[in-house]
């Protein structure tokens, strides 16, 4: 299917200070649209209350800060999962503070109940203290729920983490939205996201990291609809596991030999990657690529490797 082409990044200029965005008294303009008293009404119907209404400093949008009902509040279906250990944390922090300090962000459904795509863990953790309500800014935009997996800044996304997010979006945006692929860039960050997505979803100890450097080179948004585009992915992602099995067996074969460094994957990829020294700004072909790093896997005679060569690869080490 057709991609869309990499453009090359440009440089962003330098902003004046105090150039942008409302002052101090326009933030507070008591004159609040339909939209707002419409979401405040709902709140309050919901059990909630609503605090205030105000303007993003920034952009001059509307939200409203105000108190929810815990027990309404719930994370996007195509959230990360949750980590216990942080979340054990945050509990005790809050706890020994007293207070809960940090609002989450949260998007009414018809339903009366709320998601939030920033602050799950905070919410957990509020539920764990037996809390009856919690603060959130709420926005109007519903849609605002798919645009916010780079604001989180709870705890930071690692790439399993961040990949399993943007799949399951892509999913309920097929869902309600099937618009192409490519519109949804914001949203998904990087189109390698995708592939490596359904790659974790089928092994959830998939070695990403080591294959994201050359998917970053060779992915682009595709120009198909979302639910097409999935199911492009999903033929790519069996493709990629299976590359995968393939240097699995060729460092299963090194170590059979004694060799036992953590740079055994990573050594292996490096030998078989073919855009490895290649300088070019175009995206290479992705099924190409994969393909001949697959057949190289498969040909790798890994009893010629000697020791020092794979001292030689350095770099991070990769999980097998």
């Amino acid at each position: 299917m057709p991609a869309t082409p990499r453009k090359p990044r440009k440089k962003r200029a330098a902003v004046e200070q105090s150039s942008r965005g409302l002052t101090a008294r326009q933030v507070a303009d008591a004159d609040a649209p339909a939209i707002m008293r419409t979401l405040v009404a709902a709140i309050e119907a919901d059990g909630g209350q609503a605090i205030g209404v105000y303007r993003d400093p920034l952009g001059g949008s509307w939200q409203c800060l105000a108190a929810l009902p815990l027990g309404k509040v719930a994370p996007t279906p195509f959230q990360r999962d949750l980590s216990e250990a942080h979340v054990k944390r945050l509990t005790a922090r809050i706890d020994e503070i007293g207070r809960f300090l940090d609002p989450i962000i949260a998007v009414r459904n018809d339903d009366g109940t709320y998601w939030t795509p920033n602050g799950n863990h905070r919410r957990a953790s509020m539920m764990n203290l037996g809390a009856r309500s919690i603060v959130a800014l709420v926005v109007p935009e519903r849609e605002i729920a798919f645009k916010i997996l780079a604001l989180n800044t709870e705890k930071a996304h690692n790439l399993r983490e961040k990949a399993l997010e943007v799949v399951r979006m892509a999913r309920e945006l097929a869902r309600l939205e099937p618009r192409p692929e490519r519109d949804y860039a914001l949203e998904f960050e990087e189109p390698a996201l995708l592939t490596l997505g359904l790659c974790y979803e089928t092994n959830g100890r998939f070695a990403g990291g080591a294959y994201n450097p050359v998917l970053k080179r060779c992915e682009t948004f595709l120009s198909a609809k979302l639910p097409a585009a999935i199911e492009l992915r999903v033929k790519r992602a069996s493709k990629l596991l299976e590359l995968d099995a393939a240097v699995s067996e060729r460092v299963a074969e090194l170590k059979a030999r004694g060799l036992t460094s953590p740079y055994l994957k990573a050594f292996v990829l490096a030998r078989v990657n073919p855009i490895r020294f290649q300088r070019s700004t175009d995206a290479p072909d992705w099924d190409d690529t994969i393909e001949r790093m697959l057949t190289a896997a498969r040909k790798l005679d890994t009893g010629k490797v000697k020791a020092d060569q794979i001292a030689a690869t350095g770099g991070a080490p990769t999980d097998d």
